[in-house]
């Protein structure tokens, strides 16, 4: 008998979520991690340099921004250097001249007495010596998924981002389409991912989330007849109109740019099918694109959330999901559900 294993690591801004998938046993009794993402660990570790008043040079993979370039720029502003290799360097902007206008020195060696940093979305050396202490071991299979704007050297990259989701969604909009063996040219941040595990599934951490809630039993059941999937992340809020496993519509916009009011109305106009992509993308978001045959009202009653800012929705009369009975997995279900469809053919 089979018993395929699956390691699903989920990136955040915030966490990462991580599930150890064993084909043979209950997803319940799975192995589960709730760790600092990879960004805020490395942020941490550039603090520390900076309070040494040391300078510090950036090698290793491209990987997710947020934390870790905000530690950058402190670092720069308290008169402290910084070196990067070409790869690294496009961790703070995909347009290297950007990156040396901040005064980050592009080179391919460490200078003397800078401290090197290792930058990457994922740390398998980290997570197998964890494991190793309750006698795991690490699995012949990966899937990924991390927020990826895509390479936008020029121009917006929310609109750059936002591109890629129409393009999808002007297609065929199945969600199970956004999980990859291998990536587009233009999602430099799943390449990077394939760079350190190049047999991994990588995904969008939205599109996973999306997946993953239809891992809950209602939401299944809802979805012939159409459901609404929010999923608030830590710096990400995406809802989904969802039918028979595609998407049909779909905003995305930043948490920390959402109120519950605003959250209630966005998702309304959504239903409605008069949410625009100018209204989204002026109010600092991503945007929004409805396809044209999705006709407002029929279906869709039942409008779910999930992600670890959920309780923005708190008193808004929607469904929590709560996919295998834990919400904070449920990219990692939606990344072992893509991956299956890889793996168990194999």
């Amino acid at each position: 008998m089979s018993n395929i294993r699956i390691l699903a690591i989920d990136v955040g801004g915030g966490t990462q979520d991580i599930l150890l998938y064993e084909e043979s046993s209950l997803v319940e009794n799975s192995v589960k991690l709730i760790l600092p993402s990879q960004t805020r660990i490395i942020a941490n570790r550039i603090a520390g340099i900076t309070q040494d008043r040391k300078p510090i040079f950036l090698k290793g993979n491209l990987m997710g921004g947020g934390p870790c370039v905000m530690a950058i720029r402190t670092h720069i502003n308290a008169g402290l250097e910084v070196f990067a290799t070409e790869l690294a360097a496009k961790t703070i902007h995909d347009n290297l001249i950007r990156v040396e206008e901040m005064g980050i020195k592009i080179v391919t060696e460490p200078p003397k007495d800078a401290i090197s940093v290792v930058l990457g979305d994922i740390d398998l050396i980290a997570l197998k010596k964890a494991l190793s202490y309750f006698d795991t071991e690490l699995p012949r299979n990966f899937a990924v998924a991390v927020q990826d704007h895509g390479e936008c050297v020029d121009g917006s990259n929310r609109k750059f981002r936002f591109q890629h989701w129409r393009k999808f969604l002007q297609n065929d909009g199945q969600i199970s389409h956004l999980a990859y063996q291998t990536p587009p040219h233009y999602l430099t941040r799943m390449i990077a991912v394939k760079r350190n595990i190049p047999d991994a599934i990588v995904m969008d951490t939205c599109a996973a989330g999306i997946m993953g809630a239809l891992c809950d039993p209602l939401i299944e059941k809802g979805n012939t007849k159409g459901v609404v999937i929010v999923n608030i992340g830590n710096q990400h809020t995406v809802a989904a109109l969802v039918k028979d496993g595609k998407m049909l519509g779909l905003f995305e916009h930043h948490s920390g740019s959402m109120t519950p009011n605003k959250l209630e109305g966005y998702i309304h106009r959504l239903l409605e099918g008069t949410l625009t992509n100018e209204e989204v993308f002026e109010d600092g978001g991503h945007g929004c694109f409805i396809q044209p045959g999705f006709s407002p009202g029929n279906g869709f009653d039942l409008i779910s959330v999930t992600g670890p800012n959920r309780g923005l929705a708190e008193g808004l009369g929607y469904y929590f999901a709560v996919p295998h009975g834990d919400m904070m997995l449920t990219g990692c279900f939606g990344l072992v559900k893509a991956a299956m469809e890889f793996f168990g053919k194999a």
